[in-house]
């Protein structure tokens, strides 16, 4: 094409049409909306877990050795508010089931189920948990914890296992129960929840209402079933037939409590699981990704929302520009007067 014929291809309504930036930007809108239409989502691989929570709601949980908002907050709390906070954490196809736990066992309120899709009821079934739900005031944790990770591997799980650790009653002198599974057959964490200083149990009556701070009297300061520990003959009114543990009542401090790290992280190593601290309710995140075991997770990537919102984007630009144009014209032209 020559200089002129350009020229004059130039000056047609039509070439200046075209050259219209408004026009430009409806016309991208219009091919945008058309792909929002007609695009697919592509498929996508995403990387989950799939967890088996499980709270102990004994009385030591009542604890109050956490601040939220400026507040004393129970272990319970803490760690309920925990998982709350988790949930939103984890990528959408990922699966959860809840468990409580007091006395010996586990006690599962549900299935693992999607965190995403079941958001709600996951969410609200976290926030109705209570102490009051206990069926035994007792607190054998290791027993607890070995059963929790059987149920866990029923379910091809992870386990969460949230406890201060306090055993009620305490261990017999031989220590830890033996464990009948394969330590790392089911990966997973034991968070300690709970401040490291001894503070006072509360204390409910049997209307649930706190009337006090449990005493030494109440609790049971020494396990004396079995045999008895090794400075046996060496205690008070010590008889090996009648009186194995001594004569006296037996002191301690089993009716304050803090989190027992110790006695966790033995449990961790005796089981194959991962141990950390709770230390307040955005904490769980990162240990619980690096102790569960990377789930692949199908899944669509859909851009219809990014093409559509991208159109709508350019047809306002596209109407406003002219409105903007006018509004800065007589400012211009005051500022060059």
């Amino acid at each position: 094409m020559s200089v002129r014929a350009m020229s004059l291809w130039a000056e047609l309504p039509l070439a200046r049409n075209l050259r219209d930036r408004r026009l430009q930007a409806l016309a991208a809108a219009l091919l945008l909306a058309v792909l929002a239409v007609v695009v697919p989502p592509l498929p996508l691989t995403r990387t989950g877990v799939s967890v088996l929570a499980v709270v102990d709601i004994t009385g030591s949980m009542n604890v109050r050795d956490y601040m939220r908002d400026g507040r004393p907050a129970s272990r319970l709390d803490t760690a309920k508010a925990a998982l709350r906070d988790l949930i939103p954490e984890l990528p959408c196809g990922s699966r959860l089931a809840l468990a409580l736990f007091t006395e010996r066992r586990p006690f599962l309120l549900f299935a693992p189920i999607e965190v995403c899709a079941d958001f709600a009821p996951l969410d609200g079934a976290i926030a109705a948990l209570d102490w009051r739900m206990a069926w035994e005031g007792d607190s054998r944790i290791a027993a607890g914890l070995h059963r929790a990770v059987a149920m866990a591997g029923d379910f091809d799980a992870d386990l969460l296992f949230i406890t201060d650790g306090q055993e009620t009653p305490p261990l017999p002198p031989n220590g830890l129960p033996p464990f009948e599974g394969k330590a790392g057959a089911v990966r997973g964490l034991i968070v300690g929840a709970g401040g490291y200083g001894l503070s006072p149990i509360p204390k409910f009556n049997d209307r649930g209402r706190e009337t006090g701070f449990y005493a030494e009297t109440d609790v049971q300061q020494e396990n004396r079933f079995g045999p008895p520990p090794a400075d046996a003959e060496s205690r008070e009114g010590y008889n090996p037939r009648n009186a194995p543990f001594g004569g006296s009542a037996a002191r301690g401090e089993e009716h304050l409590s803090s989190v027992r790290e110790p006695h966790l992280k033995a449990l961790a190593a005796q089981t194959g699981l991962a141990y950390a601290h709770l230390d307040g309710p955005d904490s769980l995140r990162a240990p619980l990704l690096a102790a569960a075991t990377p789930r692949p997770l199908p899944g669509r990537l859909d851009l219809r929302p990014f093409l559509g919102a991208a159109a709508l984007a350019l047809v306002l630009a596209a109407f406003l520009a002219d409105a903007l144009r006018a509004r800065a014209l007589p400012f211009t032209a005051s500022r060059t007067s």
